[in-house]
């Protein structure tokens, strides 16, 4: 158990370490894969990394986060409206079989449509180009998940994705003499891994938590190669609940904080607070900076069990001062 943990350790701080040392050129592709679906966790900042949700929701965030899970069956579902009318649609289940005595199993789709784009070429005439038709960029990727506790302190946890980045037909040349066009199809696919490790340090509630996503090979698209946007994410997370003497099934308080580092960005603190109601209503805000277009973001949540369903809705605002303000929403229900 001892080698295992350190291990793990010694992993997350070898990759974290290589991503530090990285020059910072913003060449990373797929950049669809770094934004957070879930609602929850949107409306506090992206604060996510030591926040234990024992849900199915954990896969997006940090895989660990799902050891814990009480339910032997955990579902999450949902849509964000991003900018420029772009839309994402997810969905994630878990799986804790034998009360998570082998771990807890995961999977995890993301689907991304860019809306409707007008196709180009140059041209002679007095516009100076050509219109080639309508056509539909999308992105999506599939994975799976396992995440296992092995201690009432150190949980671990690692999400395996396929991604895939589908830019449609291209016109990459056109004869003007007899009117025909040379076309490639540009389909950039990749297989991308995400590790994440979450402890409880026995200091009341303090938690702390260490996650990597969209580890990958480098691509290449015609002469140009890129890389995923790798993320490396350090965070702590308290309920101050234990310091005000509160009954956390009435009044809980959970602060968290990460420190961000992106391949291709500026270092980032997340900052996150949920204040919960009698374990059913649910009021978020979080923080994110530096930020060029956003800092500030808010939410609510409802969650009740009926007849032994657990059931919740979230939601996420998120106000840009460029594009439009992106919302997101989550159906989330365990049993």
């Amino acid at each position: 158990m001892r080698k295992l943990i350190l291990i793990s350790f010694l992993c997350l701080m070898s990759t974290s370490a290589m991503l530090f040392g990285q020059q910072k050129l913003a060449q990373a592709g797929m950049k669809f894969l770094l934004v957070s679906p879930d609602a929850r966790m949107s409306a506090m900042g992206d604060a996510n990394t030591a926040i234990e949700s024992n849900s199915s929701s954990a896969i997006f965030l940090n895989p660990a986060g799902m050891a814990r899970q009480q339910n032997f069956a955990d579902v999450s579902v949902g849509q964000v409206n991003w900018v420029a009318d772009i839309k994402y649609l997810y969905g994630a289940a878990s799986f804790a079989p034998a009360d998570g005595l082998y771990g807890v199993m995961g999977v995890s789709m993301l689907y991304v449509d860019y809306g409707q784009f007008y196709g180009t070429i140059r041209d002679a005439s007095a516009l100076g180009y050509m219109e080639t038709g309508v056509f539909s960029p999308k992105a999506y990727y599939i994975g799976v998940s396992y995440a296992k506790a092995l201690n009432d302190k150190l949980s671990i946890g690692a999400n395996i994705k396929y991604a895939v980045q589908d830019l449609k037909n291209t016109i990459v040349s056109y004869d003007y003499t007899n009117g025909t066009a040379t076309q490639n199809s540009y389909k950039p696919s990749t297989v991308a891994f995400d590790f994440g490790i979450l402890f409880h340090t026995g200091i009341k509630s303090l938690d702390f938590g260490v996650s990597i996503r969209n580890f990958s090979k480098e691509l290449k698209l015609e002469r140009e190669n890129f890389q995923l946007p790798l993320v490396f994410k350090v965070g702590l997370a308290f309920n101050a609940s234990d310091l005000l003497n509160l009954d956390k099934n009435e009044h809980s308080l959970q602060l968290a904080i990460d420190a961000s580092h992106p391949r291709d960005n500026r270092e980032q603190i997340d900052i996150g607070l949920e204040y919960k109601f009698m374990n059913m209503l649910s009021l978020r805000v979080g923080n994110s900076s530096p930020n060029d277009e956003h800092n500030f973001t808010a939410g609510i949540g409802l969650q009740k069990n009926i007849a032994g369903l657990d059931l919740g809705v979230d939601y996420a605002y998120i106000p840009w001062s460029t594009f439009s303000d992106v919302h997101k929403f989550t159906v989330h229900f365990g049993l």
